[in-house]
């Protein structure tokens, strides 16, 4: 199962075609082309999908699902957040922009 965890933005490229978000502490890079025309800032909470930004969310609604998440993982082993994190990591939906990109140039 792929979950979108709400992601904060820490950094907004010059060009504002990408961004670098942080989710739970994991820094990642992220297209901002699915978010053209909207406001983004740094700070706000966004959902990432395949490595596309998809909406800006509610802080207080972010901070509230990220506080769920966190209180599931503490709910399991040290087994079940290992093999849940590599199922999330292996999700067939997830991939990174370029081959979202040259997928849908085919």
């Amino acid at each position: 199962m792929c979950l979108s965890i709400p992601s904060k933005v820490m950094k907004i490229s010059e060009d504002e075609t990408t961004c670098t978000v942080d989710t739970m502490g994991v820094q990642r890079d992220a297209s901002l082309l699915m978010m053209i025309g909207e406001e983004l800032n740094i700070g706000d909470y966004v959902l990432l999908h395949i490595g596309f930004v998809m909406n800006k969310i509610d802080e207080k609604e972010a901070l509230a699902s990220i506080d769920t998440y966190k209180e599931i993982l503490e709910s399991m082993d040290e087994e079940e957040r290992q093999r849940a994190i590599l199922e999330d990591d292996e999700c067939p939906s997830r991939g990174s922009s370029e081959q979202v990109a040259s997928s849908s140039e085919q």
